[in-house]
């Protein structure tokens, strides 16, 4: 599995549309579409932001590892 697998499993996993996820990242349907597709490469703040929204860490988002941990709150 990689990443982009992984944020669109997380996504389905929550029962969120790619338009509510790209209204919480204020980008368009569109530009999430293709973060997915892998047409576009994903910003690093947008990661993290990803990160926070499922409350896991970036070691499970970018499939380091397949245990998911809850994002660190500082």
């Amino acid at each position: 599995m990689n990443y982009l697998q992984r944020i669109r499993n997380l996504r389905e996993d929550h029962d969120y549309t790619q338009a509510y996820i790209a209204h919480l990242l204020h980008i368009s349907q569109r530009t999430y579409a293709d973060y997915e597709l892998g047409h576009t490469r994903i910003p690093l703040d947008t990661m993290i932001r990803l990160a926070n929204i499922y409350n896991v860490d970036m070691n499970y988002i970018c499939c380091i590892t397949r245990k998911q941990m809850p994002f660190p709150i500082n």
